[in-house]
C-alpha cells in the first residue's frame, strides 16, 4: 500500500492505493469517523487478486478537501467527489464498496452514474429510501438514529466528543476497531477543523432530489449487533435494487464489519466481484447528473 493524492476541482484528496495499475479498478469509500485506513484488510486482499484499489479520505477527512460550511457536504456534493475521483484515475467503469456515510454516497453515486459502477458493494448502510421507510414506520430505527440528531449540534458536539483525550470518540468504535487503527482516527480528527468538518455530514441537510432503485448488481452485508441500523430497513434494502441482489447477514457481529470480520466481508467481496465482472463496460457512458450540486 502506498500514498496517493489526488488533485480535483474540489480540491485534494488524500488516498491508498494498492494493486497493479493495470488491475479491474475498486474505489473504498469510508464512513465516520474513520479514514481510508479503515479498509486496509479489504485493499490487502483485493490486491493480493490483481486489483487496482484506491480507498480516499473523503471530504472533509482530507484536509485539502475542508470546505466550511455545513451545505458543502450535502449528498450531491459528495457524489460528485467520486465522480471527479474516479475520473482524475481514469477510471470510465469500476466497482463501488461504501461502508457507513460512505455507504451512503455509494448508493447515491450507484443511481446517479449506474453506466459507471460496475458493481456495488455496501456494508451495514441500508438504501437511503429503506432508512426513510424505516425512519417513518419502526420505532426501533428511530431510536436507533437518535443520536444524528444529537450530533447535529454545534460546537457542542466537538467539545463533549473530543474532552478528556477523546474519551467519547473512543467510545464510539465500541472496542471492536483494532486499537491502533482507533488512535489513528482520534489522532487524525484531533487536528483543527477535522472534526467539525466529519460532523458536517450530519449537518448538511436533505438532499435536494429523491433516490430511486439501483440497477447495477449489489451486495449489501448488514450485521445483527449494528447498533445503528435495524432489522426493518436491512430486510427493505432489497425492495430498492432492480440488479441482482445477494443479501448476508453477519450473526454477533457490530457495525465496524470491515475491521471486525475482515475475512467473511473480504470473501463476500471477492466473490461478488468474481461473479459481475463482466458487467457496466461502457466507457463513454456520459455522467448522469447529481441529485443536488
Amino acid at each position: 500500500m502506498t500514498e496517493l493524492s489526488i488533485s480535483t476541482d474540489a480540491g485534494v484528496f488524500d488516498a491508498i492505493v494498492a494493486g497493479p495499475p493495470e488491475g479491474r479498478p475498486v474505489l473504498l469509500l469510508h464512513g465516520f469517523p474513520q479514514t481510508g485506513l479503515a479498509w486496509q484488510r479489504q485493499i490487502a486482499a483485493l490486491a493480493a487478486h490483481g486489483y487496482r484499489v484506491v480507498a480516499p479520505d473523503q471530504r472533509g477527512y482530507s484536509p485539502g478537501v475542508r470546505p466550511l460550511r455545513p451545505e458543502d457536504f450535502r449528498i450531491g456534493r459528495l457524489v460528485d467527489d467520486v465522480a471527479a475521483i474516479t475520473e482524475e484515475l481514469g477510471w470510465p467503469t469500476f466497482d463501488l464498496v461504501g461502508h457507513d456515510w460512505g455507504g451512503a454516497v455509494a448508493w447515491w453515486t450507484a443511481h446517479s452514474h449506474p453506466g459507471r459502477v460496475r458493481t456495488l458493494t455496501v456494508v451495514s448502510t441500508p438504501h437511503p429510501a429503506a432508512l426513510s421507510t424505516a425512519l417513518r414506520t419502526d420505532q426501533d430505527q428511530r431510536e436507533r438514529s437518535h443520536y444524528m440528531i444529537d450530533w447535529r449540534e454545534t460546537p457542542a458536539t466537538e467539545e463533549r466528543m473530543l474532552a478528556h483525550d477523546a474519551r467519547q470518540l473512543r467510545e464510539v468504535y465500541a472496542g471492536k476497531v483494532p486499537q491502533d487503527s482507533a488512535e489513528a482516527y482520534v489522532r487524525h480528527l484531533s487536528r483543527p477543523g477535522a472534526l467539525t468538518a466529519a460532523l458536517n455530514w450530519y449537518r448538511a441537510g436533505r438532499p435536494d432530489g429523491s433516490i430511486g432503485a439501483v440497477d447495477v448488481p449489489t451486495l449489501y452485508v448488514w450485521s445483527t449487533g449494528d447498533r445503528a441500523f435495524g432489522r426493518a430497513a436491512a430486510h427493505e434494502t432489497g425492495q430498492w435494487v432492480n440488479g441482482p441482489y445477494r443479501f448476508e447477514i453477519l450473526r454477533d457481529v457490530s457495525h465496524w464489519v470491515p475491521e471486525e470480520a475482515p475475512g467473511t466481508l473480504n470473501r463476500l467481496l471477492l466473490e461478488h466481484l468474481r461473479t459481475h465482472g463482466e458487467f457496466g463496460t461502457a466507457a463513454s457512458t456520459p455522467l448522469a447528473d447529481s441529485p443536488e450540486r
